[in-house]
């Protein structure tokens, strides 16, 4: 990723966890159109605790996500970890224009497993009564407590099924970028317990803008360190609020325009992080692709055994949002199997056939761009 990130942040307050589940981002849109769940998404990957919020504000979590409680080393974002963290990068980096419109989807269960984006429960109406159960970051855009319509951002949110929108600010260069959805709860944080949801997508900005961002120093910050647990933002009683409510981290960065170059007549070319062509079924960060051809009985076996050795990379590399697609690939690699046991040593069969893949209901609609005025 290039040595700048995005920082978009929804420092918002709300309610949106119970103690057993709370809400993790699980799936980029780029122009109403889903990419895959999990796919370009850098999350933790374990299914027990990826909803929880990050522990620590002072932890390298607080960029992309909160670690996984696996027995790996964690590593932050920038570095080549083998597994564990939010910030372990991913194969796939997904491409979208400048200005175009980036949608993040939040849920309850991160493989929609269950209905829901953010629990609307925790926040209690009678406090008396209701049980108490690096550097370079910029940040987009911002939403917190509306007067107008008493609602918090998240509540949109969850008005929304968990859909935020914004689009890309068409001065911002081109390359790769990584755009950080945040959310915020304060149902505790009069106790000293504010709450932290994050994530990042891996986004590469298809643009002939190559001129670098003149961002002042107060609003280019590092993660962790752009918040403080004793500031009012992160300390804000929700029960007896005093209003408005002072939004936590830098100001919101807008872009200047910026006048393309003659050196950058043409736009800049995405080399790595693409999802190739070819292939046949997709599950996260995880392509399948045709196996070898083969005439032999013994070829035929090794083409098997290549499918199920993909097969098992799927499932491997597979994050909370689910292997359905995993289980469709096998489907493909029995054939291989059965063709084999029939004594029909001249395949693959169905060669170079797409998949069916099997993906979380769409939404009935995506909201707009919430930036769109600043384009």
């Amino acid at each position: 990723m290039k040595h700048f990130a995005s920082l978009f942040g929804l420092a918002v307050a709300a309610s949106i966890a119970t103690v057993d589940a709370h809400t993790v981002f699980t799936t980029l849109f780029i122009n109403d159109v889903s990419q895959g769940d999990g796919t370009c998404v850098r999350m933790n990957m374990d299914p027990q605790s990826c909803t929880d919020p990050v522990a620590d504000l002072d932890s390298d979590d607080m960029a992309c996500g909160r670690a996984a409680l696996l027995p790996y080393i964690r590593f932050w974002y920038l570095a080549n970890s083998r597994l564990g963290t939010g910030g372990k990068p991913v194969a796939f980096t997904c491409p979208a224009p400048a200005g175009g419109k980036l949608t993040f989807q939040w849920r309850l269960w991160a493989d929609a497993e269950q209905p829901g984006a953010l629990d609307p429960s925790h926040k209690v109406k009678d406090m008396q009564k209701d049980p108490a159960a690096g550097p370079g970051w910029i940040k987009l855009w911002e939403d917190g407590y509306n007067s107008s319509s008493g609602k918090w951002c998240t509540e949109k949110v969850i008005d929304n099924d968990g859909l935020m929108s914004i689009n890309i600010p068409k001065s911002l260069p081109g390359g790769n970028w990584l755009f950080r959805p945040e959310l915020l709860a304060l149902h505790d944080a009069d106790k000293g317990d504010p709450q932290f949801y994050t994530g990042c997508a891996q986004v590469f900005i298809e643009s002939r803008n190559a001129a670098p961002l003149n961002v002042p120093k107060d609003q280019s910050v590092s993660i962790p360190g752009y918040v403080r647990s004793d500031e009012p933002a992160l300390s804000f009683n929700i029960y007896e609020p005093q209003y408005p409510y002072p939004m936590p981290g830098p100001k919101v960065y807008e872009p200047a325009k910026s006048k393309v170059s003659a050196a950058s007549h043409m736009a800049i070319k995405q080399t790595e992080g693409k999802i190739p062509s070819d292939y046949l079924i997709k599950n996260a960060n995880w392509v399948g692709v045709e196996v070898p051809d083969y005439s032999t009985e013994d070829g035929c076996w090794q083409a098997a055994w290549a499918c199920w050795e993909q097969a098992q990379e799927c499932y491997d590399s597979a994050p909370p949002t689910g292997s359905a697609n995993c289980r469709v690939w096998e489907k493909k690699c029995d054939d291989i199997n059965a063709a084999c046991n029939a004594l029909e040593f001249t395949g693959p069969p169905n060669k170079g056939q797409r998949l069916r893949e099997k993906e979380s209901a769409p939404p009935i609609s995506i909201p707009g761009a919430a930036n769109a005025a600043r384009r």
